[in-house]
């Protein structure tokens, strides 16, 4: 389109230069600018502009500068404002903008502060959009000014500075401008309720999102459920998913998102299912959000522990992303199947998706869960080498898993000490793990001195420390480290075990008694215990770490969650049916013996997911070989 077809013929230049445009010009020139999709046309109407000697004109210099920004062309928009004289606040504003749409904060509070420096007083639209994506120190100082120019009262501005000050971290300053705020909008209310449950003040959030008085819309939900399902308390999340249907608010893909999150940090399977079947009768997800779906569903599924329907939902998806192959790969790896985890590697090599840093942590993981050594260092070698990856402290700690569990500590520790990147206290945690397990009390307690005195202990040092102590005979050395725990205020994690019933989640501690059904329960662990003595069981009491008598030990065994987990599931459900238990630690070696010889007895299969793998148990033997 060429600029004659755009424009009439104009009066002479010498008129254009000493008169104002007529208005009716001015605003058709407006409106085409406004209309422009495309940098070509653009550069034609600013050419025109220039010829006739409109390119000083305020407002079209502004629209202009504000379009090629929104088409992607910063620089004509830069070049277009350093020909201007005497920018106005509007076109400061525009520029300040562009940079800040285009995530170049830094060149934008430049331009900030030259507007300053220039005596141009900036107006509510120019702090506003300044405070979009800004770090915490400038958002300060930008405070101080919104006060100084007397716009504190500002809807827009006061919501920024609630932005800033949460994405800054700050959430008791976004608390004291949002609590200082006369008017309220949906936006303002629902950006603090994002700063309270990202930082995980979930309470204050909780009593924000209650007291709206408006109808909350998608995103305000979104905001709770997907809080709850971050901060490990997805079954509030899917209370409240729940709720939200109740109330008629149609989901979107953000919320499918988080409630399948939810469902499989619960291992929720029969829940899962019936968001799977949600998404499908009601369309949620398409074009690349359907890739993402999909996904999230494979990666529930996998946690679920149903990897039949993990991968149909896999082979369903077009155009998989290699997210989408390394959600596959790793769901095999956690559950052991460590040939298929490779198959489907060199198959997503094959069709040419190139692997990620998170393809390798899955790889290396479904090594370590099978004891295989020399793949594990084929597929660290092949990162390298054939991908030029270096490795990151996550790769180095499923070699660390790897040779530690294989009994190889001596070369996990070299391999710790070899490396260029600092090994971090879950690194370190991972090879003390190993020495508990192979009962390397003096590696163990090398380790165990260096977290401590570097201030990076966490409950799991102190426990394992005092596990190779209780396995050596040494109680003197158990109750130094359990004097260590009370003074620096360290508690054990305890042992939690959840099962999902009618599409109900329970949970199970240790010894529990909280349940309804908790007199059934116990009727049914004393049936289970009659059937393992008949079967020729044996306690394992010596992995009781306690120094207590044998009978004590037995007791303590005997009501572990897990099995109360168990015992409610064989009550709970039809014969035949599986059994699917979520532990939060890993699997102690009796419950493990005693999940085996019961799935011989009543020929069940039980799936366990505990923190490391899962456990599928199927007549009398586990899919993890004994290897955990």
């Amino acid at each position: 389109m060429s600029s004659a077809t755009l424009f009439t013929t104009p009066p002479p230049s010498s008129t254009l230069r000493t008169a104002a445009a007529p208005t009716t010009q001015v605003d058709r020139l407006a409106l085409l600018i406004d209309r422009s999709k495309s940098t070509n046309q653009l550069l034609q109407i600013h050419a025109a502009l220039v010829r006739r000697g409109l390119d000083d004109h305020p407002i079209l210099n502004f629209k202009l500068q504000r379009s090629y920004s929104t088409v992607g062309h910063l620089h004509y928009s830069v070049s277009l404002f350093n020909r201007t004289h005497n920018p106005n606040v509007f076109l400061w504003t525009s520029i300040i903008h562009g940079h800040v749409h285009c995530g170049l904060f830094d060149k934008a509070l430049f331009y900030y502060v030259q507007m300053l420096t220039q005596h141009v007083q900036p107006n509510a639209f120019t702090l506003s959009s300044i405070l979009k994506d800004c770090a915490l120190e400038p958002a300060r100082a930008i405070h101080s000014q919104v006060i100084k120019f007397g716009l504190g009262s500002d809807l827009y501005v006061a919501t920024g500075l609630v932005d800033a000050y949460a994405q800054g971290g700050d959430v008791v300053s976004a608390e004291k401008v949002f609590d200082k705020m006369g008017e309220k909008s949906l936006v303002s209310v629902t950006t603090m309720l994002t700063c309270y449950a990202k930082h995980g003040r979930l309470r204050e959030a909780r009593l924000l999102f209650e007291g709206m008085e408006e109808d909350k819309d998608v995103v305000c939900w979104n905001v709770m459920i997907d809080g709850y399902a971050q901060h490990g308390f997805p079954n509030e999340s899917l209370l409240l998913f729940r709720k939200m249907l109740g109330e008629n608010v149609r989901p979107n893909e953000i919320t499918v998102l988080a409630v399948l999150n939810s469902c499989g940090q619960l291992g929720a399977l029969e829940s899962g299912r019936w968001v799977h079947s949600y998404i499908e009768n009601n369309g949620i997800g398409f074009g690349g959000a359907k890739v993402l779906v999909c996904t999230a569903l494979v990666d529930m599924y996998c946690k679920c522990g149903s990897l039949e329907d993990a991968r149909k939902v896999f082979d369903k998806i077009d155009g998989r992303d290699v997210v989408a192959w390394n959600s596959m790969i790793m769901g095999y790896a956690i559950h052991g199947f460590s040939e298929q985890a490779f198959q489907l590697f060199y198959e997503m090599c094959d069709m040419g998706v190139k692997p990620t840093y998170i393809t390798f942590i899955a790889v290396l993981s479904a090594c370590g869960h099978s004891g295989l050594v020399s793949k594990g260092w084929e597929f660290f070698n092949l990162m390298k080498k054939e991908y030029k990856m270096e490795p990151k402290i996550e790769h180095f700690g499923c070699m660390v898993n790897l040779l530690g569990r294989a009994g190889r500590l001596q070369e996990a520790y070299d391999l710790v000490r070899s490396m260029k990147i600092d090994p971090d206290p879950v690194l370190w945690g991972t090879l003390l793990w190993a020495c508990r397990l192979h009962n390397n009390v003096s590696l163990g307690e090398e380790i165990a001195e260096y977290l401590v005195s570097h201030d990076f202990a966490s409950s799991g040092t102190y426990v394992l420390l005092s596990n190779m102590y209780a396995a050596a005979g040494n109680w003197a050395g158990v109750a130094k480290v359990r004097s260590l725990m009370k003074d620096s205020g360290v508690e054990k994690e305890p042992g939690c075990s959840l099962i999902e019933v009618n599409n109900k989640v329970h949970e199970f501690l240790a010894g529990d008694l909280r349940h309804p059904k908790s007199k059934d329960i116990y009727l049914m662990l004393e049936e289970i215990n009659c059937w393992l003595k008949a079967n020729g069981y044996t306690p394992k009491t010596d992995i009781v770490l306690h120094d207590i008598g044998e009978q004590q030990k037995e007791l303590s065994l005997e009501v572990h969650s897990e099995k109360l987990a168990l015992a409610f599931g064989l009550i709970s459900t039809r014969p035949g049916i599986t059994v699917k238990i979520v532990k939060n630690l890993r699997v102690c070696l009796d419950c493990h013996a005693v999940m085996k010889m019961i799935s011989k007895i009543t020929g069940r299969k039980i799936i366990m997911r505990d923190r490391t793998r899962f456990h599928h148990f199927e007549n009398g033997s586990c899919s993890c070989g004994d290897y955990w």
